[in-house]
Order: C-alpha cells, then sequence, then structure tokens
C-alpha cells in the first residue's frame, strides 16, 4: 500500500529547469527522510539530495547551488527543483523514503529525465 509517485520529468535543452514530484502515501510521511536519487547510463546509483525530517538537507557536490530540495507535509510530497541542467544530468530520478527508526526504506519506480540539445 505504501506508493511514491514521481512526476515531472521528461527531456530538456542543457541550461533549462524540471522540477520533478514525488506524490507519497500509504505512511506517516513527516516522519521520513526524504530524499532523491538517480541513476544515469552505466553508472551507479548516487544520492542526488536528501531532506531529514527534521528538516536539514544534503546534496552531491555535482549538483550543489543548482538543485533544491523541498517537501510539503501537508501534501505528502517532495519536489526537486533542478536548474541549470548539464547532459551530465541525464538519468533515471528515484524517490525515497526512509525511516531509520523502523528500518523502513521505500522506492518509487523512477522517472527519466534527459537533459540534451
Amino acid at each position: 500500500q505504501v506508493q511514491l509517485v514521481e512526476s515531472g520529468g521528461g527531456l530538456v535543452q542543457p541550461g533549462g529547469s524540471l522540477r520533478l514530484s514525488c506524490a507519497a502515501s500509504g505512511f506517516t510521511f513527516s516522519r521520513y527522510a526524504m530524499n532523491w536519487y538517480r541513476q544515469g547510463p552505466g553508472k551507479e546509483r548516487e544520492l542526488v539530495a536528501g531532506l531529514a525530517s527534521a528538516g536539514g538537507s544534503n546534496y552531491a557536490d555535482s549538483v550543489k547551488d543548482r538543485f533544491t530540495i523541498s517537501r510539503d507535509n501537508a501534501k505528502n510530497t517532495v519536489y526537486l527543483q533542478m536548474n541549470s541542467l548539464k547532459p551530465d544530468d541525464t538519468a533515471v530520478y528515484y524517490c525515497n523514503a526512509r525511516r531509520s527508526l523502523t528500518n523502513a526504506n521505500y522506492w518509487g519506480q523512477g522517472i527519466q529525465v534527459t537533459v540534451s540539445s
């Protein structure tokens, strides 16, 4: 019954912007840390951005100052605003919810982001 559903991906030109959304259901959203991961072609999955339930955030060095993670607990939704996109940002992006207290760890299906001219 737990669901994480990503939306907002697609094709964008270098230098453009996209905002990814992840709608969560089936768990107490506000108690979970929310994260965005990505996996590019031929690459390992990496953590892009994370947002703790208490509010602290962290970013991969490759995206800092370009991406912003945020959450709206009233809507059970986490966002990833992506600006100044580069071809290297091309990947499948995955929404992740984690609660260390219970070892809960949930994943969305992923959504494609392609940055190309």
